[in-house]
């Protein structure tokens, strides 16, 4: 398998509990992870694979530090790429916008020539709506700390198996 790049952005720190989590579970291959605060462009052009964390602020703000890195990541290119995405959101006092900080993370890569994997299906979870579901699933693995955290390794555990067979080598 190649080289992946778990880039997240974490405010109170479950975004980064849960990239070392992910970055646990994928013990074996070559895994960086990368905050995205400290992060340049250039420092993921040679990683074929790469996994985008955040958390969701608000009413569906994007984590501050992946707010100052989207232009980058807008003007990156990314073709050929295999993706992954998690976001971390409260479905419980923010339902209506939980995890829209994924769906944001999506709507900046998706026209540009990656590998989109890792969608997981919206059933389990409780919440109204959210940016993050294209076509009836998440475009990436929502967690819920605030709410669901009993859930939490259950998910990225399934998540990981599913994605590891699809990263690129």
């Amino acid at each position: 398998m190649g080289k992946i790049a778990i880039i997240y952005g974490s405010s109170t720190s479950n975004t980064q509990n849960a990239a070392e989590a992910i970055a646990e579970k994928l013990s074996g291959n070559e895994v960086t992870l990368l905050d995205v605060s400290n992060v340049k462009a250039q420092d993921l052009e040679d990683y074929p694979n790469l996994i985008l964390g955040t958390s969701t602020w608000g009413l569906g703000d994007l984590q501050d530090d992946w707010e100052s890195f989207l232009p980058k990541l807008k003007s990156m290119n990314l073709e050929g790429k295999v993706v992954a995405l998690f976001g971390l959101g409260d479905s419980g006092s923010y339902p209506d916008s939980f995890v829209d900080g994924m769906g944001i993370l999506y709507e900046a890569i998706q026209d540009k020539g990656i590998k989109l994997i890792g969608q997981v299906s919206t059933e389990g979870y409780d919440y109204e709506d959210s940016k993050a579901v294209v076509d009836g699933k998440f475009v990436g693995l929502a967690l819920d700390d605030d709410n669901e955290s009993d859930k939490t390794n259950n998910r990225i555990s399934a998540w990981v198996s599913e994605i590891s067979q699809q990263l690129s080598s």
